[in-house]
């Protein structure tokens, strides 16, 4: 089985030959599946692009708030933490507001305001079984979201936790951030 080639190098050998390729030729073939192996990837690069950056809103809001609030608390309670989350989650209310009151009676939702009621429906569902937080009641953790340039890397070292709505206490062990 020869080893798979990315499309740049794959092209690249095509196009040496000076005569066309022809639809049922192994050149087509090999450009084919080199195409569509690397749509593959970029799909999936897409998706977990998508994922991070959604994961990371959350981190922005936290910032967000605790440069706001300019306090210097270096620890947070669990039920401020709660508060926090529900205001990301509750964070397009009023566009979702405006959007409701905007529409005739009668006429159908419009499709921005039935993605933001999917989006905050979700949010709930996710903040009842667990949603990824830094760990606020650690100071250094609170201290490096106040420093945080908004990257990726960046979060590594912080500690995550999962809070969920339910919750009395504060778990035992961290999350990685993937």
């Amino acid at each position: 089985m020869p080893l798979a080639h990315n499309l740049k190098k794959v092209s690249k050998n095509a196009s040496k030959s000076t005569a066309a390729i022809h639809i049922k030729g192994r050149k087509f073939k090999q450009l084919n599946r080199a195409t569509l192996r690397d749509k593959k990837l970029q799909h999936r690069k897409a998706l977990l692009h998508e994922r991070k950056s959604n994961e990371l809103s959350v981190v922005f809001h936290i910032q967000a708030i605790l440069k706001e609030q300019r306090t210097d608390a270096t620890e947070f309670t669990l039920e401020e933490i709660k508060e926090m989350i529900a205001g990301f989650i509750e964070r397009d209310a009023e566009e979702l507001e405006r959007l409701r009151s905007e529409r005739r009676k009668g006429r159908p939702a419009t499709n921005r305001q039935t993605l933001l009621e999917e989006k905050v429906k979700h949010e709930w569902s996710v903040f009842e079984t667990g949603f990824k937080v830094p760990d606020l009641s650690d100071p250094v953790t609170v201290e490096r979201v106040r420093e945080w340039n908004g990257t990726t890397g960046a979060t590594t070292n912080m500690k995550f936790i999962r809070i969920s709505k339910d919750m009395t206490e504060f778990p035992t062990q961290e999350v990685e951030m993937k």
